[in-house]
């Protein structure tokens, strides 16, 4: 993926978005640091942490 590309992606992101997005990575920073996340499973876990908090804050519908 070009850097174009990249920069394209993420101009799509809306404010809502961008606050789901923060609010994921904290919590799972937040489960990494108590352990209950180990830093080899960040990405399985960022997207299920990511889409519980999309799903509640957006709905299902999205």
């Amino acid at each position: 993926m070009s850097k174009d590309q990249k920069e394209k992606k993420y101009e799509k992101l809306t404010a809502d978005d961008e606050i789901i997005l923060r609010a994921a990575k904290e919590i799972v920073i937040k489960f990494i640091e108590t352990g209950r996340v180990s830093p080899t499973s960040f990405e399985e876990n960022f997207q299920k942490i990511y889409s519980s908090i999309r799903d509640t804050v957006l709905g299902k519908s999205r």
